[in-house]
């Protein structure tokens, strides 16, 4: 008998249960691949090894921009892999580690809602049943598989990959097509660019970076296409066969040959075969339906993290599952979907939180907004030789309150967290104008750009 089950042992449900055993809560939680869900074994932790491995590459490789100059500069592919797995294996044990000092259960099976009993729910795992009075559903997401013709096939042969055997890869692709242009995609197109793949980059819509600023958006695009990296924009992939990827674009049917083909058209919640019928969750297009306490239509029941198909970053699952926790100890707790911030981590880097322009306009919100050169920042000028990030501010013009900060230059993620303070509290200009920022540091830009808003 538990006071927590919890389905999934990604970045919410591990963070669940030890948050719940910090409490005193009893707590259980259930997964049948690694502790650390996608994030921490495919996605998040691994592609970051990457990505920081191409940027120590690329500084050597043009060091000369500095006076620094290396000859021969080389990235071993190889080792940048068997780096990788190194760090995943140091997380995901100490995760395992924290979890049993804190005292909560890690069952390593597919737990399967049965149904409800008088004394709670009922997981069956491993052969056994267990009970528990409150449910936490954090099963995560799968990749999106198209109806593409011959990718089933592909994906079959090893032709076709997804974010888990990309970053497997033993050896670089000569050409590597990637269909998809959201942060996946890109990640993956910075880093075997700089490995030296040729990378194409098909996108269906017209811009890449999915819902990102459309300024930010181009800017990355012209970064990208500077280190060689082709985008192949408003066409359609229809087909997949022998080494070559179909696509419609402007009405005409074209082809490019490629080694390998990377799928990253996004991920879908994982919701089927779990049980959710036999306690009555409601769903919708596959996702399972939260209010912004992660409470589901199930008294007793909560969903946290990609499943809910809100926000789906490990990020997000970590505050939702601390939301979750805190209602279940009887403490009110609520998400602030608009104040989640977000990262893609190429070269320069892109962060954001908050409302775009377009997005605030959309909301009947009247605005104002700010651009300015990263330049601004002497730390960013003294580092980014050539550089030409930016950020964007956008505010209420009626009430001063600051609703979006997008920027593209490298440290953006480190302190767009800054930013995302500012979002939350709901700010006024003339507040954040009396903050003092560290001098000389990147982030800077921000009072900067605060003084630029009228």
């Amino acid at each position: 008998m538990y006071d927590l089950l919890i389905l999934g042992g990604g970045p919410a449900g591990y963070l669940a249960a030890e948050r719940a055993a910090q409490s005193g809560l009893k707590a259980a939680v259930f997964e049948k691949s690694n502790i650390g869900g996608v994030c921490l074994n495919e996605g998040c932790i691994p592609s970051k090894a990457l990505l920081y491995s191409a940027k120590i590459y690329h500084n050597a490789a043009h060091g000369e921009k500095y006076g620094v100059k290396v000859e021969n500069a080389f990235l071993d592919h190889k080792y940048v892999i068997s780096r990788k797995k190194k760090v995943v294996e140091m997380l995901t044990s100490g995760i395992r580690a924290k979890l049993k000092k804190l005292g909560a259960s890690l069952i390593s099976a597919e737990g399967i809602i049965k149904g409800r009993s008088l004394e709670g729910f009922v997981i069956a795992a491993g052969g056994k049943e267990y009970v528990g009075k409150f449910l936490l559903i954090a099963t995560g997401s799968v990749s999106v598989i198209p109806p593409i013709e011959g990718l089933k096939e592909s994906l079959n042969t090893g032709f076709a990959l997804t974010n888990r055997e990309i970053l497997e890869l033993k050896q670089v692709p000569g050409e590597l097509a990637i269909i998809g242009g959201g942060v996946i995609g890109l990640e993956m197109a910075n880093y075997y660019c700089a490995a030296g793949s040729k990378v194409t980059v098909i996108e269906m819509l017209d811009h890449i970076g999915g819902n990102v600023d459309r300024d930010i958006s181009k800017s990355l695009q012209l970064s990208l296409e500077k280190i060689g990296v082709k985008f192949l924009l408003s066409s359609k992939v229809t087909k997949i066969s022998g080494r070559q990827v179909t696509f419609e674009k402007n009405g005409k049917e074209q082809a490019i040959k490629a080694d390998k083909v990377l799928l990253s058209i996004g991920r879908k919640p994982f919701t089927e075969g779990i049980g959710l019928e036999n306690i009555g969750v409601y769903t919708e297009r596959g996702r399972i339906i939260t209010d912004e306490m992660c409470r589901t239509n199930v008294a007793g029941a909560y969903a946290a993290g990609d499943v809910n198909g809100v926000s789906m970053l490990a990020h997000t699952a970590y505050r939702e599952a601390e939301v979750a926790v805190n209602n279940i100890l009887g403490k009110k707790d609520y998400v602030d979907y608009d104040a989640i911030p977000a990262v893609i981590y190429t070269n320069p880097e892109v962060a954001s939180v908050g409302l775009t322009e377009e997005a605030a306009r959309a909301r009947g919100i009247s605005v104002k907004a700010a651009k300015l050169s990263m330049n601004y920042s002497g730390r960013y000028a003294a580092e980014n030789e050539g550089g030409d990030g930016f950020i964007k501010l956008v505010a209420d013009a009626e009430g001063g309150a600051l609703l979006g900060c997008h920027m593209v230059g490298n440290y953006s993620s480190e302190f767009i967290v800054a930013a995302s303070m500012m979002v939350q509290m709901r700010m006024r200009i003339a507040d954040i104008k009396k903050i003092v920022f560290p001098h000389p540091t990147v982030s800077e830009i921000i009072r900067e750009a605060i003084f630029e808003l009228q």
